[in-house]
């Protein structure tokens, strides 16, 4: 496995399990499935509904010795309803005692959107509150005071762009640690891994493989389908892998984190093995010149009329 080293010399693994859209019944097994595999590194989040069930897959891995809590690395997520400054240590306590752990690794800001109080997702732009009424830079500081009381090692945000990095930065003196967001062949977010590498911000792939799993609400019947890259069959074919270990070898040899979720044995086993698949400099740039700048999760349900929120504010 690949690290990636954060400032105080703490690593994160390359690769880990992505636990959204894993359904109750099936991430437990899943967890613990991937813990005897060798996984060290599983991302979480609040609003996926299932961080008990990961809880009790982590609690019996510990209790049967099959994994110690310091040699893994748990990620989890704040979500859009609450972000004003008191609710983000309840918030964070609510995860940590679903997931039965002292302290997350790392804990994200997930969207740069608020909800209201009582709104999971919106229903029409009611529940929607304007970052002009709770900044992000209030949620910050509130992460921050998470990593100084210790219920986080690390923080960090989830699909922000340079310029609200920058007002989190310019504001608080201190910048985040790692950017999740969407992230493959077809979306490789050049320009903001170019400003993550300056700021040294961590970058993690999510929907690595193009999600195809996601709401069919949210799909297009025109996108494009990563699994039929020829050029990602050609390579797979030349190393003698999948075509997903393919992306995901090139998502860790770039120097990026990458999260795919599966809840199959086998899936599990060739998505590990991936993180230490060579990939050559030719590989490499044939598998770059992919790029379409595609978005499979565009962010657009957030942009609802009458609410300020827009998909060019949201990316840009």
């Amino acid at each position: 496995m690949k690290y990636l080293e954060l400032s105080n010399k703490d690593k994160m693994p390359a690769l880990g399990l992505g636990t959204w859209k894993a359904a109750p019944g099936d991430v437990y097994k899943a967890v613990r499935t991937a813990i005897t595999l060798g996984y060290t590194h599983f991302d979480c989040a609040h609003v996926y509904g299932n961080e008990k069930e990961i809880g009790e897959a982590f609690s019996d891995a510990f209790k049967a010795g099959e994994a110690k809590r310091e040699d893994l690395w748990i990620t989890s997520k704040l979500w859009n309803n609450s972000h004003r400054a008191e609710q983000i240590e309840p918030a964070l306590k609510v995860t940590l005692e679903n997931l039965q752990l002292d302290y997350l690794d790392l804990y994200l800001i997930h969207w740069p959107v608020v909800l209201k109080d009582t709104s999971m997702y919106p229903e029409t732009s009611t529940d929607m509150v304007s970052l002009s009424v709770t900044p992000l830079e209030e949620t910050w500081k509130g992460m921050i005071a998470m990593k100084e009381n210790g219920l986080a090692k690390h923080i960090g945000v989830s699909n922000f762009s340079p310029s609200k990095m920058d007002d989190l930065i310019a504001k608080t003196g201190v910048t985040p640690e790692v950017n999740q967001v969407e992230m493959h062949l077809f979306l490789q977010q050049n320009e903001l891994k170019s400003y993550c590498d300056t700021k040294n911000i961590i970058m993690t792939a999510y929907a690595p493989l193009g999600s195809a799993d996601r709401p069919a609400v949210r799909k297009a019947a025109d996108e494009p389908k990563l699994f039929d890259s020829e050029v990602v069959k050609s390579i797979a074919k030349e190393k003698g892998c999948s075509a997903a270990q393919v992306m995901l070898a090139w998502a860790v040899v770039r120097g990026t984190t990458v999260i795919p979720k599966s809840v199959n044995e086998s899936r599990l086993a060739e998505n590990l093995a991936a993180a230490d698949i060579e990939l050559s400099d030719a590989q490499m740039k044939a598998l770059n010149d992919l790029n379409k700048d595609f978005r499979f999760i565009k962010g657009d349900f957030w942009c609802m009329e009458g609410s300020d929120y827009t998909f060019e504010n949201l990316w840009g």
